[in-house]
């Protein structure tokens, strides 16, 4: 379905088969000399098959058009590297630009490994295999164009400034329209869903890095937020007090969780609350797993990091329990 959302702006939904996210909103900015394509969908055919079709419906010349990723996940970026092989000039952050590059090799993957036996997700028996990161992203690297937060992009009558907006991922960026007021925001301000604020690594507290990006934005000029899924987003500052709230909640009941035992990453996720579908732990696919498990490292991270929650390795497993 393409929907204007503003004047030559158009909203391209593109399904996410057997996803809980059902579908991405790829967004396309037209203009007489060139076009800019926001995101892409999974590296699948009923991805492709949308994505093209769209473009063809809008009348779009590859030629004459520009791809921006806002971030790494896959269902993002899939179709990044097809498009770059059309000859489409590829636009990303620095910092994403190369993971995506890097997810295209095996070795990015094998460190999936090692998380399992930290996280205690061997004991559920899971691999990367089926992981839609794994399997869906690009193969091939991609010649990307790196973006620095202040860069313009001029498409039309928009002039769209590009926002470092770490968090969800380590270099997710955004697009700043400051006349219209408008926000291109990707996975940063999601509405009806919270965005998945994954582990990345002991040398940054994320979760806080993305507090930081929230409250950055709280102070923008913003009218309309568009959104990677979902529903497009009028008030951001309600919606970010919200999403604030709503991980103020979460760490509240990791710490209760904590209460009495000492606890995995996987233990503490599998008594956290969903909104999935499934009766237990057990009946949670391995990729929701993997998801859960990610949401609940970067929150015991942050609860270390401000020292209410500390954490040793036994045997290759990480333990963590109240101070």
């Amino acid at each position: 379905m393409i929907v204007e959302t503003y004047p030559n702006i158009y909203r391209l939904e593109i399904p996410l088969p057997n996803n809980p996210l059902k579908a991405l909103n790829s967004y396309i900015i037209k203009s007489e000399d060139k076009n800019l394509i926001i995101d892409t969908g999974f590296n699948r055919k009923e991805c492709k098959d949308t994505l093209m079709k769209g473009l063809k419906n809008l009348n779009i010349d590859l030629n004459n058009s520009y791809l921006l990723i806002t971030h790494l996940h896959s269902d993002h970026s899939g179709l990044a590297a097809a498009l770059n092989q059309e000859g489409v000039k590829v636009y990303a952050g620095e910092v994403d630009g190369k993971m995506i590059n890097e997810m295209s090799g095996e070795k990015y993957w094998e460190r999936f490994d090692e998380f399992k036996v930290l996280f205690d997700l061997d004991k559920d028996n899971i691999s990367f295999d089926d992981h839609p990161g794994y399997k869906y992203c690009p193969k091939e690297p991609i010649d990307f164009v790196s973006l620095q937060e202040g860069n313009i992009l001029n498409v039309g009558n928009y002039h769209l400034e590009v926002v470092d907006i770490p968090g969800h991922t380590p270099g997710h960026i955004g697009l700043y329209e400051k006349k219209h007021k408008l926000f291109f925001g990707g996975d940063h301000i999601l509405d009806s869903i919270t965005p998945n604020i994954a582990f990345w690594g002991f040398d940054e507290d994320i979760l806080d890095t993305y507090f930081k990006s929230l409250n950055k934005i709280y102070n923008y000029d913003i009218k309309t937020v568009f959104p990677s899924h979902r529903k497009i987003v009028r008030n951001h500052k309600k919606r970010i007090n919200e999403l604030l709230e709503h991980h103020g909640k979460r760490l509240e009941e990791i710490k209760e969780i904590l209460k009495d035992n000492k606890m995995t990453v996987r233990d503490v996720a599998s008594k956290m609350h969903w909104d999935l579908r499934h009766n237990s732990w057990e009946d949670f696919p391995n990729p929701q797993k993997w998801f859960a498990s990610g949401e609940a490292m970067s929150h015991l991270e942050h609860l270390v990091c401000i020292g209410e929650v500390d954490k040793n390795i036994e045997n290759g497993r990480l333990f963590y329990k109240l101070i």
